[in-house]
């Protein structure tokens, strides 16, 4: 039977005070979570939990079509990795195929300049009303992230504002994950093991499954809190901190019933250069371009990317390999 954790619970709703003291509490208590455990629940006054269950209702119509019909808006055929993910598309380095399928969209980046491979017109099934009610759930969950991003300069030393330029349009994906519930596939994980590459990721789910490594190596289970949502730091912010923060590896395991999933990965701009930004530390990472950096490890990730480095289509430049990140959490057991 898994043992479950005990993690950091962050209230964020103080960041949206006039008052600095106010907003540098919340800072303090987000980067005492963030070092000890890299993993903790957010839950604020900002939060428009009614957002949260359209979308929910949204994914269960989408994902109950039939797969021709969700082929139609295949990943593959988009300009900026966005559309339908198909289960088996998806494997992380040396594991197996996840048993999931997904819909991921991208910022919605309509001007013909300054288009990236992640950046660009998100690819939208035909399906009133997605658009929609996706679009105002990733405005929303953005716009509280820009409010964390605030709250990670003070925590770092920084000029509160140090990101704000560096937000303007950000590659931050928003994954739309169906776990179908599959009796026969007991031990195929719904995702594997892997850390997040962007700053941070804010996560809804509607039932459990998610699991993150304890300080003894065990796999432990990660229970969902109603009204909050699980974030947890990524490579990009464990590179900025210096290390302080570290990406903490997680996977799904295979799902007792069905599960939807919405993680929302926080990045900065396509073309910023990730660097450690600690005041009077001397650097333990080499300086990253951000989007270069989400590519390269997106590629070796799907297969229809894979593809393209095979006929050799797609060149990925160099970086950090998709383990060179992150630790086991430091979180405690119940």
């Amino acid at each position: 039977m898994s043992q479950t954790t005990v993690l950091p619970v962050v209230d964020i709703s103080l960041l949206d005070s006039d008052r600095l003291a106010d907003r540098l509490a919340v800072a303090t208590e987000l980067d005492r979570a963030c070092a000890g455990a890299g993993f903790l629940y957010v839950r604020g006054q900002q939060f428009d939990l009614a957002l949260f269950d359209r979308l929910a209702a949204r994914a269960k119509r989408y994902f109950a079509l039939d797969r021709q019909t969700k082929m139609k808006s295949y990943i593959g055929q988009s300009e900026n990795h966005s559309g339908y993910v198909p289960v088996g598309e998806e494997q992380f380095v040396g594991g197996s195929e996840d048993l999931k399928e997904a819909y991921d969209v991208n910022c919605d980046y309509a001007p013909v300049t300054g288009r990236r491979p992640l950046l660009g017109p998100n690819l939208w099934p035909d399906m009133p009303g997605f658009r929609e009610d996706v679009l105002a759930y990733y405005i929303h969950v953005t716009q509280i992230g820009a409010r964390l991003f605030r709250a990670f300069a003070l925590a770092l030393g920084l000029a509160e504002d140090h990101f704000n330029g560096l937000l303007r349009h950000p590659p931050s994906q928003l994954r739309m994950i169906h776990y179908p519930f599959d009796s026969r596939a007991e031990d195929r994980p719904g995702i594997g093991a892997h850390t997040d590459y962007e700053c941070f990721t804010l996560l809804f789910a509607t039932a459990p499954g998610l699991q993150v490594v304890d300080r003894t190596g065990e796999w432990v289970d990660v229970p969902l809190m109603e009204g909050a949502m699980i974030m947890n730091i990524g490579d990009m912010m464990e590179i900025m901190s210096n290390g302080r923060y570290a990406a903490t590896r997680h996977r799904v395991k295979a799902v007792r019933e069905e599960r939807y999933s919405f993680p929302l990965f926080h990045a900065c701009d396509y073309d910023h250069v990730v660097a450690p930004l600690v005041p009077g530390e001397a650097p333990r990472y080499a300086p990253v371009k951000g989007g270069d950096h989400l590519y390269r490890q997106t590629a070796q990730t799907f297969a229809y990317l894979k593809r393209k480095i095979a006929s050799g289509e797609l060149i990925l430049s160099e970086g950090p390999l998709p383990d060179s990140f992150g630790r086991t959490a430091v979180v405690a057991k119940a």
